[in-house]
């Protein structure tokens, strides 16, 4: 709109658009159709084994394989068996040298204190346990 309030002339299409002149020519099958395309596979119908013997092939190899792993685990344990036997026989040996050993250091060490406290008035050997409890006893040897 102009200042005055007017329209200005129209500027726009007054009428519908029309479509292009028709002067193409489209293509179009030839005459009688085209010709019929052989689109079959060119293999055998049964190439390789079947489904049933492929199933039935992985389940041996699948039982042969765990029947392989239960032997394995009895022979295992069977091994573990025999070698804790054979720590439980060894037990009274391995604990005798292990007394021998603590009441040897227990010697060693009351001879050091005898000689060490040799000095102090009113010490006097004394072969009493620190504490008065039977639940603390010797240390072990680990086994």
């Amino acid at each position: 709109m102009t200042l005055t309030g007017e329209r200005p002339p129209s500027m726009g299409l007054t009428e519908p658009p029309k479509p292009p002149p028709l002067h193409y020519v489209q293509d179009g099958p030839p005459a009688g159709g085209y010709p019929r395309l052989d689109v079959r596979r060119n293999l055998p119908r049964n190439v390789g084994p079947s489904a049933t013997f492929l199933f039935l092939g992985g389940a041996v190899v699948m039982a042969y394989g765990f029947w392989r792993v239960g032997t394995f685990n009895v022979h295992r344990r069977e091994l573990l068996e025999e070698r804790q036997q054979v720590r439980a026989a060894l037990v009274p040996f391995l604990q005798a040298e292990e007394d021998q050993r603590y009441l040897e250091a227990r010697a060693r060490w009351e001879a050091w204190e005898s000689k060490v406290m040799e000095h102090v008035p009113d010490w006097k050997e004394k072969n009493e346990p620190i504490y008065k409890t039977r639940s603390h006893g010797p240390a072990l040897f680990p086994f």
